[in-house]
């Protein structure tokens, strides 16, 4: 049987959603392609659905039945080995959350990832020390000293995408709350505020604040992340975090209507040039 895992690299669901095609294309149902492997018709679909790691005899098995030129699945199969390798961040299995590991690996491999955050710094724009006195605050439960300092270098790893050669375009809108509640001291807020003031300088940075003077916005109801990739296989995706997980969802109607209230607020949002003079003011009060 094909091993399980807390959660799939990007590269495996596009593997995923490919191989589903090809079967459809081929007129094969589940149970067909099952009996190809004799294995449950249950394993087919956590192949496609990338919930087990692709075997490669298995994939070298499907892709004959279903009529895939020699040179095109050798090509599949080198990108499944490619794929079955772990990502960078499951170094971090020890601290990292599997229902988070997914939004690690989709945040690598987007194009655009716009933000809405009421509560705290984004972590992609976060300082060691502020992150650090977020994660001491027992936001994410109780941790020890030696589980804290992971999850930071974790989150220090992650912004490293934001300076890469095909970085992504990350558009956040934060609350005023966001820069009002004080994490770390007034040395840490004025240091954080620096890295926000020295984000808006990335080419693919926009960041907007959202003031408590424009009143009541559609956003209201939670943070959530909204991912957008250059492959066709993925469709965009919305993150939803909650106490104890998270929520990925997919469906057009539900990823339409994050869209439209991320739009919403971003017109009712300060400018990416009035949010500077928020931040700069904001930081002289400190």
């Amino acid at each position: 049987m094909s091993e399980p895992r807390s959660a799939p690299t990007v590269g495996q669901v596009v593997l995923g959603r490919r191989l589903l095609d090809l079967r459809e294309r081929a007129g094969l149902k589940r149970e067909e392609a099952a009996r190809i492997l004799r294995v449950a018709p249950a394993t087919i679909r956590r192949m496609e659905m990338a919930e087990v790691t692709l075997k490669i005899p298995y994939l070298q098995l499907l892709l004959k039945a279903y009529g895939v030129s020699d040179l095109e699945a050798e090509a599949f199969v080198q990108l499944a080995e490619e794929a079955n390798q772990p990502g960078w961040w499951q170094r971090f299995h020890d601290v990292l959350p599997g229902w988070f590991s997914m939004h690690v690996s989709l945040e690598g491999a987007a194009a655009v990832i716009r933000q809405y955050e009421p509560h705290f710094v984004p972590g992609l724009l976060q300082t060691e020390d502020y992150a650090r006195g977020v994660l001491e605050s027992g936001a994410i439960g109780q941790t020890s000293p030696d589980e804290i300092e992971r999850h930071v270098a974790l989150r220090m790893q992650r912004q490293e995408l934001l300076t890469r050669q095909d970085a992504p375009r990350l558009w956040v809108v934060m609350d005023e709350t966001v820069l009002r509640r004080p994490v770390g001291g007034a040395q840490v807020m004025r240091a954080q505020i620096d890295k926000l003031l020295d984000a808006t300088k990335l080419p693919n940075v926009t960041l907007q604040v959202a003031p408590f003077a424009n009143g009541p916005h559609p956003g209201t109801y939670g943070p959530f992340v909204l991912f957008r990739f250059a492959m066709p296989e993925l469709p965009d995706m919305v993150y939803s975090e909650y106490l104890t997980g998270a929520v990925y969802l997919d469906a057009r109607t539900e990823v339409a209507a994050h869209l439209e209230v991320m739009d919403r607020m971003a017109a009712q949002a300060a400018t990416a040039h009035r949010t500077k003079e928020i931040l700069r003011d904001l930081r002289k009060e400190l």
